[in-house]
């Protein structure tokens, strides 16, 4: 039965007992009633310890129950204790007067460790309750006013003022009660007849006992004692000890015999005959033993546990045939035995561990539970592997794990440490725990490049873009710290930015061509490549890589003379008095490629008459294969074609237009040429401006020559100078290609004219050095004798 009053006792009684704590050294204890609501505050821990609240979360505070549930729990905000779990002092501590729980208060960085308690007090939560729904009591008629007969006394759960206090019987006309107490404490519970029973005016009679406790409100339990009216059974069994005491071994066989009780009752017959039962037994004892009931033989029917319970107090009743009983007590000491391996928890572990950790860093920490008592409780804890990591003993039962070297991910990045326990029993037990943490990486490694440096071939004319090579880095790092990043150095190549050459895939260190590439610009180059890895602070490493280009056959011959211009009109004049193997022309021609590429060779594809001029295959000299005759016709058209030694071969074509004649007054004839070949109307514009202009200037000339010939009356050099290539023929790169072979700075010849004679010797265009161009000799525009002058000094030589 439960009461407003109650609630309001108990919470009275609460804020007298809880929240009162005291300190006996160092720790904190706390009296609190069973049976608190979840949440319910028991004190602030935090405050009666001396810690700042603020700090428990940093710190991980917890509560260690040492076995025990987690009744308790801490607010890490504010430090308050408050109820976890229901707390029942019957199930703890069953009829012990004190009862108390354990707890440890568990800090970290730096360890600390705190134990406090909790004093469960007794509250009123329990009913009395008797053995049986029913006592049956048989009652001889003959029974004297005033016989005394034993009931089985009430039992409350509750310890104190609040166990059963008090009995009282239902009004009837033939019993009261008697409640007296043993030197043990145990009350001695007794009908007493007072009024002598008639069994033939009434059979049976059906009492109520009630028993009372001392709460507040008082709580209560009854009993019917129903009486069966017989004849005689006055002596009631008495055992032969008061207490029965026996130790027993914890995880005692099934069927052990514990002890065997024993009673004896002086009657006879049905009357003496003598049975045993329990009469008051916890659960716990109920599970555990079993009595017969003919020889009181206890013996052991479950599992017992020193840890659960060291010691069993059992009551036995022995009863006559009749009803008449006695009971005693049994007192089972349970023996603790080494039948439990330590336990290891793993409060706390620090992983992953940074790889820069200094030796002595606490890693995680460790607490060993072993239940037993005594030296089988005992552990001594150590680390079965050859690693880097030992335990420190700090706090009793708690460990350190600390590092005693240097760790480095790119050795060992796993540890798998093996912790074992072990204690001090006969024999021993010992547990095993594996801790498995990471090496957390450290940016401590730069790039390294596969090679000292690299080599890239490419073609020139390769197309914007393209693949010319690959570096490749490697770092041992982790994630990003190993995640290596490829960039160019900046710089300049012949003025030119790096960046505007070549670029590199900053992921793959792939080297592309940003722009395509002139052999005759570039022959090779070196840029420089940093990788880096993506950690912080980033670390790297630089490599050179040298680009070397390819010369590809892609430039054409270009003629420097005679020019291929198509609309200028340029004649060669040949004297017909020339011999065989005389060098009559010469075509010069230059290649930008270099190697095989700009080697060049002549060849004749066309010509008026294909017996009468031979070209040099390798230096363009254009020679008569004959001497010239009468036959032959004035003007000779060569079409000469320049052909490189690429693969493919590129070619280029200029005509060589020559005019056989020994007098200018031929010229007109060089009209019907130009119509011939088709030239344009601007062609023969010019060439009567030519013309005009060669007929003033030949007047001039005549007239000095002849001034000069009274005067000397010898052979005089009309000209001596060089046939030079003017610079606007040359290639705006044709210095580079100095030395391939294809053309010198200049190339000189000489021409003799004699006077008096018509047949006069003429001496043309014979080259220095046996057509052999000096080397250290530039072509100058001031050197440089038009076409139309030399056919001036020729007239002018046949008319002197």
């Amino acid at each position: 039965m439960e009461h407003k009053g109650f609630s309001d006792s108990l919470w009275i009684f609460v804020s007298l007992a809880v929240l009162m704590p005291h300190t006996t050294n160092g720790d904190v204890s706390y009296s609190i009633p069973e049976e608190m609501e979840h949440g319910s505050v028991l004190g602030n821990i935090a405050k009666d310890l001396g810690i700042d609240s603020g700090t428990l979360s940093a710190r991980k505070a917890r509560i260690d129950a040492a076995g025990n549930k987690r009744y308790c729990e801490i607010n890490l905000k504010t430090g308050e204790l408050t109820v976890n779990e229901r707390i029942d002092r019957e199930e703890l501590c069953s009829e012990k007067p004190l009862c108390t729980l354990k707890f440890e208060l568990v800090l970290e960085r730096p360890l600390a460790l705190h134990r406090f308690t909790l004093q469960i007090q007794d509250i009123n939560d329990n009913s009395p309750s008797f053995p049986k729904d029913v006592v049956r009591l048989e009652i001889r008629e003959s029974a004297d006013k005033g016989a005394r007969f034993r009931v089985n006394e009430a039992h409350d759960t509750d310890i104190g003022q609040n166990a059963v206090q008090s009995y009282s019987l239902q009004r009837n006309e033939y019993f009261t009660v008697s409640v007296s107490s043993h030197a043990s404490g145990r009350k001695n519970v007794e009908l007493v007849l007072d009024k002598e029973l008639d069994r033939e005016k009434q059979e049976e009679v059906t009492v109520i006992l009630t028993a009372s406790d001392g709460g507040s409100p008082p709580r209560s339990g009854t009993v019917a004692i129903h009486v069966t009216v017989l004849d005689a059974n006055d002596n009631a069994p008495v055992f032969n000890q008061d207490i029965y005491e026996a130790t027993l071994a914890e995880n005692a066989p099934v069927d052990t015999v514990v002890l065997t009780v024993t009673a004896t009752d002086a009657d006879e017959g049905p009357n003496g005959q003598v049975t045993y039962e329990f009469s008051r037994l916890s659960n716990k004892a109920r599970r555990a033993f079993s009595l017969d009931s003919f020889t009181g033989e206890i013996k052991v029917i479950g599992p017992i546990d020193f840890e659960e319970d060291s010691k069993f107090e059992i009551l036995v009743e022995g009863k006559d045939g009749f009803g008449l009983s006695s009971d005693t007590k049994v007192v089972i000491n349970i023996a603790d035995m080494n039948d439990n391996s330590p336990v290891i928890y793993l409060k706390s572990l620090n992983n992953p561990i940074p790889e820069n950790a200094p030796p002595g860093t606490e890693v995680g920490i460790i607490n060993i539970q072993d239940v037993d008592s005594d030296k089988n409780g005992q552990v001594r804890c150590h680390i079965e592997d050859n690693a880097p990591f030992q335990l420190i003993q700090s706090i009793t039962n708690y460990y350190s794990l600390v590092t005693t070297a240097e760790l480095d991910r790119e050795v060992l990045s796993d540890y798998n440490i093996t912790v074992i326990a072990t204690d001090e029993g006969s024999p021993s037990l010992s547990a095993s725990k594996v801790l498995q943490f990471s090496v957390a990486d450290v940016n401590d490694n730069s790039p390294v490049f596969e090679r000292q440096s690299y080599s890239a071939y490419v073609n020139e004319n390769n197309k914007p873009g393209s693949s010319i090579g690959l570096v490749a880095a490697r770092d041992p790092d982790w994630r990003q710290n190993g995640t290596v990043l490829y960039s160019l150095l900046p710089g300049e190549i012949n003025g030119f930015p790096v960046s505007s050459l070549v670029s590199v895939n900053g992921d793959t260190g792939v080297i592309h061509a940003v722009r395509s590439f002139d052999y005759e610009q570039f022959k090779s180059f070196k840029i420089h490549v940093m990788a880096r890895d993506n950690g912080s602070p980033p670390l790297n490493s630089n490599v050179t890589v040298h680009v070397l280009l390819s010369d590809v056959n892609d430039n054409l011959p270009q003629i420097l003379y005679p020019t291929p211009d198509g609309n200028t009109f340029m004649t060669e004049m040949v004297p017909k008095a020339i011999q065989a193997n005389s060098l009559v022309s010469k075509v010069i021609a230059v290649d930008a490629d270099s190697g095989q590429n700009a080697w060049l060779s002549y060849h004749i594809v066309k010509s008026t008459d294909p017996g009468l001029f031979i070209i040099g295959v390798h230096n363009g000299e254009i020679r008569t294969q004959r001497d010239i005759s009468e036959s032959d016709v004035m003007k000779q058209t060569l079409v000469v074609s320049v052909r490189d030694n690429g693969l493919p071969p590129l070619s280029a074509t200029c005509t060589v237009n020559l005019l056989i004649s020994d007098n200018l007054a031929e010229v007109p004839e060089l009209k019907d040429m130009t119509s011939s070949d088709g030239s344009s109307k601007l062609t023969t514009y010019l060439i009567i401006a030519l013309v005009s202009v060669s007929t003033f200037f030949l007047t001039f000339i005549i007239i000095t020559i002849a001034v000069k010939v009274c005067q000397r009356r010898k052979p005089t050099m009309l000209f001596d100078g060089a046939l030079a290539i003017p610079s606007a023929y040359l290639p705006p790169n044709y210095a580079d290609v100095d030395g391939t072979g294809t053309l010198r700075s200049t190339y000189n010849y000489d021409a003799y004219l004699t006077t008096g004679s018509r047949t006069s010797d003429f001496k043309f265009a014979r080259s220095y050095n046996d057509g052999t161009l000096p080397a250290d000799m530039t072509l100058k525009k001031s050197l440089s004798i038009d076409h139309d002058s030399l056919i001036d000094s020729i007239d002018l030589a046949q008319v002197g």
